[in-house]
């Protein structure tokens, strides 16, 4: 049985690292959460992170606000709760 060469381990670890980051990446791509029944969304509460979804300028959807109280990001909350936070609103601001 011959011996693996350098070329070899270092190519496939390479290879390895650049899968690793494809998958990072992919995953990293969240998509909106599905508003639950009986819900409705609440922008300008969220914390960094947490958000459902909405685009922010700065990022694609949910988990991915990178500020505290994004007026442009929301989460869903039971109808009717949105109105009773303060800072909650009912539009992107």
């Amino acid at each position: 049985m011959q011996k693996p060469s350098f070329k070899t381990i270092a190519g496939s670890t390479l290879l390895g690292a650049f899968a690793v980051a494809a998958i990072a990446v992919a995953s990293a791509s969240a998509a909106p959460v599905a508003q639950p029944a009986g819900s409705e969304k609440c922008f300008g509460i969220a914390k960094a992170g947490k958000n459902d979804c909405a685009a922010t300028g700065n990022n694609s959807c949910a988990g991915q606000a990178t500020k505290d109280m994004d007026k442009a990001a929301y989460v869903y909350l039971p109808a009717g709760l949105c109105g009773k936070i303060a800072g909650g609103s009912m539009k992107a601001m």
